[in-house]
C-alpha cells in the first residue's frame, strides 16, 4: 500500500505481520447458488426505474465497536523501545487477511480476444499471494478491457458472483460490465480468482472460507499499477463487485483501508457470512456431511459463532475510507434485499460514505442494466475525477 494513503488499523493496532498460518489461503465470501445460466450473459435494456426504497429491515446485527486498552505503560529504560507483538488471531479470519502483506505484479498481456473502436481485450494473467510476501506465488487469469488512447486511464477491478469453478470459464460473469465501463474510458480487469479458469488452484481455499478472493482483487490492483505495458492512474482505481463479488469488494476494502479509490457492489451478497451460510448452503447438503467437509474444523455459526463474525466484513466496517455504492434490485430473491439495507446502515453508521441505490429488476439486472451502469459510471467519475 502506498505511504501516503496509509491509515492506521484500529482494530488491530500493531505493525502488519504476516503470520505463516494465514497461508491457510485467503479467499473471501461464502458461496452463493447459481441460477440457470450466466447472469452476465443476459440480454441489456436502455430503460430503467431508479427510486428510493421505502421499506426498512427491522432485523440487524449491530455493529461492534472495537475497544483497546488506552493506558501504555512507559518502558522503564527510555534508551530500549519496547517490543510489540501483535494480539493472536484466527489464522482463517478478516483480521488475518487485513495483517497479511498481501502483494501483486507481473502483470502479462496474452492473446487477444477483441478489438473495437473503443478498446481492445486481452487474456491476461498477473501474479498474486497465498499468505503475502514470501509464499508461493499464485499466477491468476483474467480479461483486460483497454480504452483505445494514450492514457493513464482511471481503472476498474471486477469480483465477479458465484459460478461453480467447474464449469467457470476465463473472464465470466461480468462480461456486460466490463465492456460498458472500456466504453467509456475505464480500463476494466476482470478476476478470475484463484482455483478458476486458468488460475493457479489453491487447494486450501474451501478451508479459508475462500477469503483469498480478495487477496487476488488487491494483488490485480498492484498489478495495473506496476504495469509498463497498460498505462493506469495508480490513484483512480476502484473495485466493483457483483453478488459474491460484492462480498469480496467489502472485505479487500475493510482489509486494506485507503487502497482502493472506491467500490461497488451490486446484487450483494450479507456482510454477514453466517446469513449466506444460511441463505446458500444449508439447503444444499445435509447437516453432517456439512459439519465434515465444508468447515471441519470449525463449527456452524450456531455453534461458534464468533468464526463466523470474524471472517465477515461488517465488523470492519469502521476501517473502511473509500466512498461506496451499493445497487441492488428490489425484487432480488437470491440476494435478499433487506441484507443490502442492513449492510448500507451499518456502513453509514460506522461513518462509510456509503449509497444505496434501488431499481425495480432482480438479480441479474436485465432490463435496469444500464440504467444502473449509468448510475455506476457517475458515481465513479465524480468520485475519481481526473
Amino acid at each position: 500500500m502506498d505511504a501516503h494513503r496509509l491509515r492506521a488499523r484500529r482494530p488491530f493496532g500493531a505493525p502488519v505481520v504476516l503470520l505463516a498460518a494465514v497461508a491457510v489461503l485467503l479467499a473471501g465470501c461464502t458461496s452463493e447458488q447459481s441460477t440457470p445460466g450466466s447472469p452476465d450473459e443476459a440480454p441489456s435494456a436502455t430503460s430503467a426505474t431508479s427510486a428510493p426504497e421505502p421499506a426498512e429491515d427491522a432485523s440487524e446485527e449491530p455493529t461492534e465497536e472495537s475497544s483497546e486498552d488506552p493506558t501504555d505503560e512507559p518502558a522503564e529504560d527510555p534508551a530500549e523501545e519496547p517490543t510489540e507483538e501483535p494480539d493472536p488471531v484466527d489464522p482463517i479470519s478478516m483480521a488475518a487477511l487485513a495483517r497479511a502483506d498481501l502483494t501483486g505484479g507481473d502483470l502479462r498481456l496474452g492473446t487477444v480476444r477483441e478489438r473495437t473502436a473503443a478498446y481492445t481485450s486481452y487474456d491476461v494473467t498477473f501474479a498474486s499471494t497465498t499468505a503475502g510476501r514470501g509464499t508461493s506465488p499464485l499466477r491468476i487469469s483474467g480479461v483486460l478491457n483497454v480504452p483505445t488512447g494514450r492514457g493513464p486511464f482511471p481503472a476498474v477491478v471486477l469480483a465477479h458472483g458465484y459460478i461453480d469453478p467447474a464449469v467457470y470459464v476465463r473472464g465470466q460473469g461480468m462480461t456486460r460490465e466490463r465492456g460498458f465501463l472500456a466504453q467509456r474510458g475505464y480500463v476494466a480487469l476482470h478476476v478470475d480468482y484463484r482455483n478458476h479458469a486458468e488460475s493457479t488452484d489453491d487447494p486450501r481455499v474451501e478451508t479459508a472460507v475462500r477469503l483469498g478472493y480478495a487477496g487476488d482483487t488487491i494483488a490485480a490492483l498492484h498489478a495495473l499499477r506496476k504495469s509498463r505495458e497498460v498505462r493506469v492512474d495508480p490513484d483512480r482505481i476502484a473495485l466493483f463487485g457483483r453478488s459474491m463479488g460484492g462480498g469480496v469488494m467489502m472485505k479487500a476494502l475493510a482489509a486494506e483501508p485507503g487502497l482502493f479509490a472506491a467500490g461497488v457492489g451490486w446484487a450483494s451478497v450479507s456482510s454477514l457470512e453466517a446469513e449466506n451460510f444460511a441463505q446458500f448452503q444449508r439447503p444444499d447438503a445435509p447437516l453432517a456431511e456439512l459439519k465434515a467437509g465444508f468447515r471441519g474444523r470449525h463449527g456452524l455459526p450456531a455453534e461458534d459463532p464468533g468464526f463466523w463474525r470474524g471472517v465477515s466484513p461488517r465488523p470492519l466496517f469502521g476501517e473502511i475510507t473509500e466512498p461506496v455504492l451499493m445497487v441492488h434490485g428490489r425484487f432480488d430473491d437470491t440476494c435478499p434485499p433487506e441484507w443490502a439495507r442492513a449492510t448500507q446502515r451499518a456502513m453509514t453508521r460506522a461513518g462509510v460514505d456509503a449509497t444505496l441505490e434501488w431499481y425495480d429488476d432482480a438479480h441479474a439486472f436485465g432490463p435496469a442494466f444500464v440504467a444502473a451502469m449509468d448510475r455506476t459510471v457517475r458515481f465513479l467519475d465524480a468520485r475519481m475525477p481526473a
